[in-house]
């Protein structure tokens, strides 16, 4: 797995995921002779009937972009005078129901939606806000923070303030206000004083000044990220990832090991994650959802095939075996593909 995050030789050309537009490298893509008005009444026929009809609700939420289903969803409510969402929470249950709920759910409304469940009750869910703010665009981030103000008529910035603290807490609000440059120009003489600024801020001094690395990996370009990690192996023989590691603790630490992860490489980041939703004892529902549905019109097809790389059995093959029911069909769906041949 090391060698995975080491390989810094092609980094600097390589795609970024954070430019991906959606249904470029996704699983998801809009339909062709798309009718909403017709799936809405498939959809109401599979709902009202005796018994539910779970194959129609399948096939069609797993082959309609985010936007199509949106459309459907005002088609169905002009039709029926109820919601989907509604009908799909009375007519299904378990994480089946989360699934299909989290499919007709507008991408920065369920991201949004996550957060707001990660910093809920006693104790914030750090390993939710890492994940999200660490993987997604100024652009994603902007229209999260816009639907939570519109759903709570707060500031998200102002409620996770509340749950969180020390210096995670900074490198976590600048993030989550949208303060990383979305820019892709690259200057390799700044990336080589950043690079030297951490260095002399981590490895070089005893103690660790935090505060630097806060500021370069949360606020900089992740293309001017990308030089700045050539830059520093060069100067201090390790990785950064690796430095990082050695020099902090706590979620701080998780925090920044993600954030360069990213940088690197989002797809291999959530094939991670993905393995360790689905390993051990019991399986990680919620990010097993999250990152299935978030993902599938952005780079779902690239997150398989690093998984295949990493693991040596394709992602398919692994929900196959981890999960049961309509909830493995309908992730089966979204995953789109075998790559065991």
């Amino acid at each position: 797995m090391a060698d995975v995050w080491e390989d810094l030789d092609s980094l600097v050309k390589s795609p970024s995921s954070f430019l991906a537009k959606p249904g470029e490298r996704g699983t998801i893509k809009p339909k062709s002779n798309f009718d909403a008005e017709e799936d809405a009444v498939k959809l109401r026929k599979a709902i009202e009937g005796l018994g539910t009809d779970e194959k129609t609700l399948i096939d069609i939420l797993t082959h309609r972009c985010s936007a199509q289903r949106q459309l459907i969803c005002e088609a169905y409510q002009a039709a029926t005078g109820r919601t989907l969402l509604e009908d799909l929470e009375g007519d299904t249950d378990g994480e089946f129901k989360n699934v299909l709920v989290a499919l007709i759910t507008p991408p920065a409304t369920y991201d949004c939606h996550e957060i707001m469940r990660a910093i809920k009750g006693v104790g914030a869910n750090c390993d939710v806000l890492i994940e999200i703010f660490a993987s997604r665009s100024a652009e994603q981030i902007a229209a999260l923070n816009e639907v939570y103000l519109k759903e709570t008529e707060k500031k998200l910035i102002f409620d996770l303030k509340r749950e969180v603290s020390g210096d995670f807490a900074k490198g976590l609000l600048l993030l989550a206000e949208g303060l990383r440059d979305g820019g892709t120009d690259v200057d390799e003489e700044k990336a080589r004083e950043d690079a030297q600024i951490l260095y002399n801020a981590g490895e070089k001094k005893w103690g660790t000044d935090e505060s630097k690395f806060i500021e370069i990996l949360c606020q900089r370009n992740i293309f001017q990220l990308r030089q700045t990690l050539v830059e520093y192996k060069t100067i201090g023989g390790n990785t950064l990832q690796e430095s990082i590691k050695k020099e902090m603790s706590g979620d701080l630490r998780e925090l920044l090991v993600a954030i360069v992860k990213c940088v690197k490489s989002v797809p291999i980041y959530f094939a991670e994650r993905l393995r360790g939703s689905m390993k051990g004892a019991g399986t990680d529902e919620c990010t097993l959802n999250r990152i299935m549905v978030s993902r599938s019109e952005i780079d779902l097809l690239d997150i398989r095939t690093e998984y295949k790389k990493l693991y040596e059995h394709s992602l398919h093959s692994a929900i196959e075996s981890d999960c049961g029911g309509d909830y493995r069909k309908t992730l089966l769906k979204i995953c789109g593909g075998d790559d065991e041949s």
